[in-house]
């Protein structure tokens, strides 16, 4: 785990969330009715509540702190962590101003976040038990590593053996994006997967410009943000061999979750388990596996583990040594819909609003792959907005979408 400079316990700043000048889009809530942020917080953390009660044989204790953690999350109200349990302090900074108040009134961002941390107290993750360290999502992991979609994935690896290497570079990088569909959160309450989607479902191309960015260099590092493990890390990892193998980098860092998080966050465990699926597979995918294997071994594939990806806070709080690790790296390629909305700020954003202005903080060239599952969306052009919003389809929240931005 990278050491802090500025931060605490928890990867936070060292004081309470700010409010950046100029910024006229409202924070999103829970409370607004038939909203999707209140569909989470109503329906997928209760759902995810029973799904980890049943999957472990809990006792008493266990289960009483669960049933507590749902009475507090549908009819209660947000209380501080225990002055004994770990980061008590710095969430006592974070949420200084939302302790009282209904979990449905305190921002999105910041409501799941903390939901998840109560979840891991609630389970003895950070206790001193025979339940410390046990990741309460690791079945929902390994069922979805282990089932015979990952199969069939890593055959279709075959079929790009001898297909030139700049068409294989854009359906490597498709796969990345659309492996977002993956998240099992998203799936608590959505029921399967989203259905294949085609290039014109990519609301955002940006990708001609990150292939520029990764003209092979000499010593130059590419550092990826993770966002799920299993079938979107998968992908993810094909795409840093890739990189890798075609020299678009000579370094790699791939940052994880340092504990478990919005249910198939990727932890350094995660890539473990999913290197050692695609070692044992045949063909393309197992030498993918071995090449990938043997990058860690030498030190151009590292996995890194910063507090601050679980911290409920955007990226333009991100602390001084994450923040100088993103600025020497030639570019930072952020996975998912939390990091994309961490990174422009989880707001109601008109949708035209210009990526480029709204990561302007970030320290260096970034990259946004992403499948659309919040509310949040910047950087379209009208038309093409015009076009999704006549369409009548929940494209923001549905899974059916993606985009690739960058600001260089």
């Amino acid at each position: 785990m990278a050491e802090g400079t500025a931060h605490g316990p928890e990867g936070g700043t060292d004081h309470g969330p700010r409010r950046a000048p100029g910024r006229d889009a409202r924070v999103i809530l829970g409370n607004v009715p038939g909203s999707f942020a209140r569909s989470v917080l109503a329906e997928r953390h209760p759902a995810l509540i029973r799904q980890v009660r049943g999957a472990f044989p809990y006792g008493p204790r266990r289960h009483q702190a669960l049933d507590a953690l749902l009475e507090a999350n549908n009819n209660g109200v947000i209380e501080p962590l225990a002055p004994s349990e770990p980061g008590h302090e710095q969430w006592s900074v974070w949420g200084r101003e939302l302790f009282g108040r209904s979990w449905f009134d305190a921002p999105f961002l910041w409501a799941e976040s903390y939901f998840y941390r109560r979840l891991l107290g609630a389970v003895g993750y950070f206790g001193t038990g025979p339940w410390q360290g046990v990741d309460p999502f690791a079945p929902f992991k390994q069922a979805e590593l282990r089932g015979t979609a990952v199969d069939e994935e890593l055959r279709a690896l075959d079929a790009l053996a001898d297909v030139p290497a700049d068409e294989r570079a854009t359906a490597l990088l498709r796969a990345s994006v659309w492996g977002n569909r993956a998240d099992l959160g998203f799936r608590v309450t959505e029921g399967a997967a989203a259905p294949g989607a085609a290039a014109d479902d990519l609301v955002a191309d940006d990708s001609a410009q990150l292939w520029r960015l990764l003209a092979a260099k000499t010593g130059s590092t590419v550092a990826v943000v993770a966002d799920n493990a299993g079938r979107e890390l998968i992908p993810d990892l094909i795409l840093i061999d890739h990189l890798l193998l075609h020299r678009h980098a000579e370094r790699i860092v791939l940052h994880v979750k340092p504990y478990p998080y919005y249910v198939s966050d990727a932890m350094t465990a995660d890539v473990v388990e999913c290197l050692r699926r695609l070692v044992a597979a045949p063909g393309e995918a197992g030498r993918a596996g071995s090449r990938l294997w043997d990058a860690m071994a030498t030190g151009r594939l590292e996995v890194r583990a910063h507090p601050f990806f679980c911290a409920p806070l955007p990226y333009e709080e991100m602390p001084r040594d994450l923040r100088a690790e993103f600025a020497a790296a030639t570019l930072t390629i952020l996975k998912g819909d939390l990091n994309y909305r961490r990174l422009v700020g989880d707001r109601m954003w008109a949708g035209t609003t210009s990526f480029a202005d709204r990561t302007a903080y970030f320290p260096g060239a970034v990259a946004a792959l992403r499948t659309l599952k919040s509310d949040v969306m910047v950087g379209l052009e009208q038309e093409t907005l015009d076009a999704l919003e006549r369409s009548g389809a929940a494209w923001r929240t549905s899974g059916t979408h993606a985009l690739i931005q960058v600001r260089g």
